[in-house]
């Protein structure tokens, strides 16, 4: 059993080893986390930065879900930028919404069926130490990135569940700074979900004045 003395002993002889590489993706991370908690626009060109260089980390550590998976945070980082700023009525600003039953009658399944077949072709073709565990992340964090791109409510909570799973994962595999990161995340995401119910509620208000 691992005691906290242990845990925090690891991390620190971890960190030791840390790259500047690794702290300009943190630093962009939680800066781009929580200007999505605030709603702000800039949130979508930081994370552009922090998932190219993640991308470069990831692999070398032989999380090669986490690493692709950066490949679509860009893809959906450009798409996000686009939304916010021309996804309302008449290509206004996106505005907060709530997650409707057909989105989760879709993402549920596409998290279930993606998690398993790229947990196949891990497991397959790679030597991910945890293919299957890797995989499901890697799916419901792509759909948890793809709710924030629409600005719905509930993607604070997916990334609350996946967050709060990826630090242990990110301390096994020697990324100390990227656990760290991703313990604030966890934080930010609860922020996110407190400062989108206001904002949601002030909407809801002003359509009813």
């Amino acid at each position: 059993m691992v005691t906290s003395p242990d845990l925090a002993q690891r991390i620190l002889e971890a960190a030791r080893g840390t790259s500047a590489l690794e702290f300009v993706a943190v630093s962009f991370g939680l800066v781009s986390v929580y200007l999505s908690a605030r709603e702000h626009i800039v949130s979508w060109p930081t994370a552009i930065v922090n998932v190219g260089i993640f991308f470069v980390l990831f692999w070398k550590a032989k999380l090669y879900a986490d690493a692709v998976l950066q490949l679509f945070y860009l893809v959906l980082s450009v798409y996000g930028w686009h939304k916010w700023l021309y996804g309302g009525a008449a290509q206004t600003r996106l505005l907060v919404s709530r997650t409707q039953r057909r989105h989760w009658m879709v993402l549920v399944p596409l998290v279930a069926v993606g998690g398993l077949g790229l947990g196949v072709l891990l497991a397959r073709f790679t030597d991910s130490p945890a293919p299957y565990f890797d995989a499901l992340l890697t799916a419901g964090s792509l759909a948890a990135q793809w709710m924030m791109t629409r600005k719905l409510l509930e993607n604070w909570i997916v990334w609350i569940i996946a967050d709060a799973v990826y630090v242990p994962v990110f301390i096994w595999r020697g990324l100390p700074l990227t656990a760290l990161q991703y313990g604030v995340f966890l934080l930010l995401a609860a922020m996110g979900w407190f400062g989108w119910r206001l904002s949601l509620r002030a909407q809801q208000q002003a359509v009813t004045a």
